[in-house]
């Protein structure tokens, strides 16, 4: 069998989502064009949703010295290129998914199904759901990034549906609320009629802003409701699952989040670098077009509410990495065995060994130049620069101005 290198630059692809910036509005048109030798440009007309540079069917990311594909070079090198640890656990294909997504409108309310419920949408419409895995993520905002994101705790929502519109919602004897409540809910909600739905946002602006705070809901409560109205329709019921029951963040750069599988989020607006296990599978519930909603019953019922939809346990924080010697590198790891992410930020003039991991390692500068050493090899880094380093690769990270980086890595 041929040998390949042990380090090589990618390409990655740029999608065309409505819901993405405008031109070179988008962080991540603006990264994919950087790429020399891809044939990107960007189009100020056109909006750019989302950069992947994995080896995921959908938009994959490709060597950029010959054009293969990411997968079909890793199929033909894989012990060199995933080395034992990786392919014993997860096959002889990447086990995570990489992506920048520039954000300008409210994604759809969703969740991505847990593995057992995905192998069976799978197997009954392979189309839609292409996949059989999971999709745990997590989100590190490159800006700032506001979303939607697992429940509001029980004691904040329910003295909401005192209100006239909304009491018809709670099931009938409830003394007090428990998660189940919270599922019936939100199932009633997002089968109510136009009518209905319309009835509840009259009513919720009867409500003095002082009111909704007092219940611990934000001041901005009534502008999102506006803006979501503008992006959807007014009578989306999706809206109303959204700033009724969830939590409203707002991330700075830096700042990350974790959502499980089957926990529900909605992206609001900014630039994030994502990551997420190996799969494009997802449920939609509202805030997008009725044809594109899936079963009321299934959302719901597959809806996680549970200790790790709450809000304290929502945010993933950052440490420092104990794997580099000069303390560049901060480590974010979610609760699963897919991926770590690791963010290195070095000042000009710096230089960093940065990895010699079990398992591969693909990064993407955000910003600055330098150099990255491996296998022999020496090559320019620039902000948009891909990087796939295989397993067990030692790696020398230099900067000539102030270098950010972030890596997917199995560690």
């Amino acid at each position: 069998m041929s040998t390949t290198s042990r380090l090589f630059q990618l390409s990655g692809t740029c999608n065309n989502y409505p819901w993405g910036k405008k031109g070179h509005d988008s962080l991540a048109a603006r990264l994919c064009e950087k790429t020399p030798g891809a044939g990107f440009a960007v189009n100020d007309d056109q909006y750019y949703s989302e950069l992947w540079f994995g080896d995921y069917p959908n938009f994959p990311a490709r060597d950029l010295e010959t054009g293969q594909p990411l997968a079909e070079l890793l199929k033909a090198h894989k012990e060199s290129l995933l080395g034992s640890y990786s392919m014993k656990k997860f096959g002889d294909q990447l086990p995570f998914l990489p992506k920048i997504l520039s954000i300008d409108k409210a994604l759809p309310l969703q969740i991505h199904p847990n593995k057992p419920l995905a192998a069976k949408l799978h197997e009954k419409n392979p189309d839609k759901f292409s996949d059989s895995n999971h999709k745990p993520e997590i989100a590190v905002a490159l800006s700032r990034f506001e979303l939607f994101a697992g429940w509001r705790d029980l004691n904040q929502i329910s003295p909401l549906f005192n209100i006239p519109s909304l009491r018809g919602f709670v099931p009938e004897g409830t003394e007090s609320w428990n998660d189940e409540t919270l599922r019936n809910i939100v199932r009633g909600i997002l089968k109510a009629d136009e009518q209905t739905v319309q009835n509840i946002e009259e009513d919720l602006k009867r409500q003095s802003e002082r009111d909704i705070e007092r219940l611990g809901y934000p001041s901005s409560m009534f502008e999102l409701i506006r803006r979501l109205q503008s992006q959807y329709s007014a009578t989306d019921p999706g809206l109303l699952v959204a700033i009724l029951c969830m939590n409203y963040l707002v991330l700075e750069p830096g700042e990350a989040i974790f959502i499980a599988a089957d926990g529900v989020h909605c992206y609001l607006s900014g630039d994030i670098v994502e990551c997420m296990a190996r799969s494009n599978n997802m449920l939609a519930g509202g805030l997008c077009p009725v044809a594109d909603r899936d079963s009321i019953d299934l959302f719901a019922e597959t809806l996680r509410i549970d200790s790790s939809t709450r809000l304290d346990n929502l945010r993933l924080p950052a440490r420092p990495s104990e794997e580099v010697a000069n303390g560049h590198a901060l480590l974010y790891q979610p609760p699963i065995g897919e991926f770590d992410m690791v963010r290195i930020d070095m000042p000009a003039g710096k230089e960093e060994l940065i990895w010699d991991h079990k398992g591969p390692t693909v990064a993407i500068a955000i910003s600055g130049e330098g150099t990255i050493l491996g296998d022999g090899k020496e090559l320019a880094v620039k902000d948009g620069y891909i990087f796939y380093i295989a397993a067990e690769t030692t790696t020398m990270l230099r900067a000539e101005t102030a270098l950010q980086i972030y890596a997917a890595v199995i560690r």
